[in-house]
């Protein structure tokens, strides 16, 4: 009987190829932008409709925005106006890559 391999043995042996973790990490990045504006706007107690009504747009822009799966990329100036919507202000940060 084979032993399953679990998905972290899987993600760890495919991170090892230079290419996938190129790919990977340019994904993740993404993914975790999306996940804080999903996140932000849950703290601020306010629905995608509310947050459309204050950013002037409709509630299916707000919604390929937060959409992981989205292949739309928003401007820094959308995603400055979606912080400022919820009373926050936007930091960049750059990281030295390895």
């Amino acid at each position: 009987m084979m032993e399953r391999t679990d998905f972290s043995q899987f993600k760890e042996k495919a991170l090892e190829n230079p290419e996938f973790r190129e790919e990977y990490e340019k994904l993740q990045q993404k993914y975790e932008l999306k996940t804080k504006l999903i996140s932000l706007r849950k703290i601020s107690g306010l629905t995608q409709e509310e947050l459309a009504k204050k950013l002037h747009t409709q509630k299916s822009n707000i919604s390929r925005l937060e959409n992981v799966n989205s292949k739309i990329s928003p401007r820094l100036s959308t995603i400055e106006e979606y912080a400022k919507a919820m009373g926050y202000n936007l930091e960049i940060n750059f990281i030295r890559q390895h």
